[in-house]
């Protein structure tokens, strides 16, 4: 892995792609196998030239902050790449938002211009003056367009590419705005640059040592895993096969129909009966972030790619990873050793180095991570230890031998009588139950303890929510946690408040009521608040 860093990056990411296309010209980059349509890589290299060529003949230039907000098709690879020549920032923006929040997106980023699907666009006009966005500075895409300008009559009128002489962006120019999740206050942009993407990408390429030719892209691209996939597949020639939605229910048949070599592994697919048609003849590799340790064995066995763990944020890529060879620690619950440009160390709060197998907070520096939030100089500031280590916020450890470990967020844990309990251990254990499909864990207050362990279950279909489940679900925890840390309170719910990313929103959790044992069944006092 790390040799990878002797050898020099192109000078910024459509370099990458003009490099590839130039190789291989008639190779399939991306294959949106939803609409029927397949973009060759010289294809996608001429079009984001013509793409960007009409961006700039509307005064779109180096530095200009772009607003994109389109459903899952050729529209954002193509709209991204082309931003990209002309040194351009892209800031994504989640389609599921309301319009207050685009307006916060559009605000606290400065965009300059949008381009958006048809769809949403009485959403941005319900936006008193489109955050100071002009008409003409709007782009539409789809069929009905009279008022603004129209992205595919853009491209269509342009027959030209850029100038050889135009303004190059270089390696550490910003090239996206990339909104995090927020799951505590407002969303943060980070800014993400070309070298930032490069590092990414080729990251994620070696950790599966380049074999990777056909891999699923099933995350919307307002997310960082779409985008820095598409670039992988850049390094080899592969083939990235585009999923216009993700489907749980789909995922094997798309695999097998697609001849897909990788993945990131949904847990809830494992949850589906076993049958002698899960063997998967093409997987190489699946990503099973935050699954069960234990699960990690039994994938392998039933789908025959590896299944491997690892460690990633948006502000910093690709970070941790568990080497295609290490089948001895396969299950451990380790996410690895530190990817290439990348250094990793566990520290107190102070900022001190702890000792290998102690608990402290994950902390990262190398190059190609962000470049700080954009336009806000305290929280970036905050945001590292002198020598520019990152703080992640996330609890870790390593061991003697150099393997790291995931313990979850700082704030994520519950501290019940002076013990420190992970609310991800305890989530992973309740996954293993089987009529459990997803799950969260809060402290709530408890004037003899401090704080008492609360879980919050999803039940799949068919399981009936009564006390011989509870009973169920008491005994597995007692089969597998020491007796601090099993669950006293315990809710179901039908649907869990979610982060634009999808992610389990557990201050939505505390909102939902002022005293967190109402409505759920107490362990120690064997009835319902």
């Amino acid at each position: 892995m790390r040799k990878i860093e002797a050898t020099p990056f192109p000078h910024n990411v459509t370099e990458l792609l003009d490099r590839q296309a130039s190789r291989t010209p008639t190779a399939p980059l991306l294959n949106f196998f939803d609409d029927g349509e397949i973009l060759s890589y010289a294809e996608v290299a001429q079009l984001t030239n013509r793409l960007a060529a009409a961006f700039a003949g509307i005064g779109i230039g180096h530095g200009s902050h772009v607003a994109v907000m389109v459903e899952t098709s050729k529209i954002y690879p193509l709209t991204w790449l082309a931003l990209a020549r002309l040194g351009a920032v892209t800031v994504p923006v989640n389609y599921r938002f309301t319009a207050r929040e685009v307006h916060y997106a559009l605000q606290d980023s400065a965009a300059n211009f949008v381009v958006i699907s048809e769809r949403f666009i009485e959403l941005l006009e319900s936006i008193p003056e489109a955050a100071g966005i002009r008409d003409d500075q709007i782009i539409v895409v789809g069929e009905s367009v009279t008022k603004y300008r129209h992205w595919q009559t853009m491209l269509d009128n342009q027959l030209s590419g850029l100038p050889t002489d135009h303004r190059q962006p270089s390696l550490d120019d910003p090239m996206n705005i990339q909104y995090t999740s927020g799951s505590t206050g407002l969303p943060k942009g980070a800014i993400l640059s070309h070298r930032y993407w490069l590092t990414f990408s080729r990251n994620g390429s070696a950790r599966f040592q380049d074999k990777l030719k056909r891999i699923l892209i099933s995350q919307p691209f307002y997310y960082v895993d779409a985008q820095w996939l598409t670039l992988m597949v850049c390094w080899t020639g592969s083939t990235g096969f585009v999923a216009r939605e993700m489907h749980s229910s789909k995922l094997m048949g798309w695999m097998k129909q697609h001849r897909l070599e990788y993945c990131n592994f949904p847990e809830v697919v494992a949850r589906q009966p076993v049958t002698e048609n899960d063997y998967l003849p093409n997987l190489i590799a699946m990503s099973c972030y935050s699954h069960r340790p234990e699960n990690f064995r039994q994938y392998e066995k039933r789908y025959g790619g590896l299944a491997r763990d690892g460690y990633s944020m948006t502000e910093l890529g690709c970070v941790l990873y568990m080497p295609m060879e290490a089948d001895h620690m396969t299950g451990s619950g380790s996410v690895g050793i530190p990817e290439a440009f990348r250094q990793v160390e566990i520290r107190d709060g102070q900022g001190r180095v702890v000792a290998d197998d102690e608990t402290g907070e994950i902390c990262v520096k190398g190059d190609g991570i962000f470049q700080g939030y954009f336009n806000k100089p305290e929280v970036t500031e905050n945001s590292f230890f002198p020598g520019g280590w990152f703080r992640t916020g996330d609890l870790g450890r390593r061991n003697k031998q150099g393997w790291y470990w995931y313990l979850g967020r700082q704030k994520d844990m519950v501290r019940r009588s002076n013990e420190n309990i992970s609310a991800v251990e305890v989530e992973q254990v309740l996954r293993g139950v089987n009529a459990v499909l997803e799950s969260a864990v809060l402290p709530v207050e408890d004037e003899l303890r401090g704080e008492e362990v609360k879980a919050y279950l999803i039940i799949r279909p068919g399981f009936e929510k009564d006390q011989a489940l509870l009973n169920e679900i008491v005994s597995f925890c007692k089969l597998n946690l020491a007796p601090y840390k099993i669950p006293r309170y315990i809710e179901f719910l039908d649907e869990f408040p979610r982060t634009p990313s999808l992610k389990i929103k557990k201050s939505g959790l505390i909102a939902m009521k002022q005293d967190l044992r109402e409505g759920c069944w107490d362990r120690v006092e064997d009835r319902w608040r």
